[in-house]
């Protein structure tokens, strides 16, 4: 299997409880808490691990937070590649109202970088990266860290020969669309970030892999997948167009299902497998991750077992 780094700039110490309704002006009494590792490359390892791989995470950590999520990630195995953040490490935290079954997520602010950090952040990536692997870029660009950052690290990795995978959102996605010198290898983002991006609708897959192909053919990125929620996902290169249904399960919570999307897709192309076969993967592992409650990931037994039930077909 080849080598996969992932990385995480602005990750979170996730908090997360329940308390029986909502109300404004009140003092809520809450559930018990628990506590979880939360950013995207974070979660892209996790779900790997559960998945039966192994990555290793470049994380930026700072504070007394960060001593907390690097305890969390200790305690579950991942390979830490630690990075040292100019501020405290983000707080998150999910309410879950038991009786409407909404979810209010709350995320505090990170800590603010600056153009020293990101030659720090720049000079790790490349001396972490394995050669020929996967880097996996996940996550919201902090504060201070220019929008081209993915497209200052493809250029970094590229010479490596590493493919890189990026899943982020806001201007950094707006700028990586605009295309660069050095792409990514694959990007990701939802129907709702797609349709922003072409500034349309797109409610077929169909319209989701036509305009995915118009990306491929602007240089964005060799592979361009967008996420559809419950009617899966849709991959497009320049040769092929593939549409993975996601499995009809019962809905606990959507968190996380777009991270274990990206670490069963990643990890499937590590093993060696086929694009359209990778996509499979991810689908089922993000069918499997909505299945569990609130901060939680895919499992190991539930993708394998969604897997059948997340077909593959090619759109023309």
């Amino acid at each position: 299997m080849q080598d996969i780094l992932t990385v995480t700039l602005n990750p979170t110490v996730d908090l997360s409880t329940s308390v029986a309704r909502v109300i404004p002006n009140e003092k809520l009494r809450c559930a018990p808490a628990l506590t979880d590792p939360g950013g995207g490359g974070i979660n892209v390892s996790r779900a790997i691990r559960l998945l039966g791989g192994e990555s290793r995470a470049l994380v930026a950590l700072g504070g007394h937070n960060g001593d907390k999520l690097r305890a969390l990630l200790e305690a579950e195995g991942i390979r830490l590649i630690p990075l040292m953040a100019p501020g405290e490490t983000r707080l998150s935290l999910a309410v879950t109202d038991s009786t409407s079954g909404h979810q209010f997520r709350f995320v505090l602010p990170g800590p603010r970088w600056n153009a020293t950090g990101l030659k720090a952040i720049l000079a790790a990536i490349t001396t972490a990266v394995p050669h020929a692997g996967y880097v996996v870029i996940s996550g919201s660009v902090p504060d201070g860290l220019p929008e081209d950052f993915a497209d200052r690290a493809c250029a970094k990795l590229g010479a490596r020969g590493a493919r890189v995978v990026v899943d982020t959102s806001g201007p950094a996605l707006a700028r990586l669309a605009q295309g660069s010198d050095c792409p990514p290898f694959a990007l990701r983002m939802d129907r709702r970030e797609a349709e922003t991006l072409a500034g349309r609708t797109l409610p077929s897959r169909e319209d989701s892999a036509a305009f995915a192909s118009e990306l491929v053919a602007a240089g964005v990125a060799e592979v361009i997948i967008v996420a559809r929620g419950a009617d899966g996902s849709v991959l497009a290169t320049a040769h092929e167009r593939h549409h993975a249904a996601a499995a009809h399960v019962p809905v606990r919570s959507k968190v996380g299902a777009g991270d274990s999307f990206v670490g069963a897709f990643t990890l499937a192309l590590a093993r060696g497998y086929e694009l359209a076969r990778a996509l499979q993967w991810g689908t089922a592992a993000a069918s499997s991750a909505v299945m569990t409650d609130a901060t939680a990931l895919c499992t190991r037994e539930d993708t394998e077992a969604l897997f059948d039930r997340c077909p593959v077909s090619r759109l023309g």
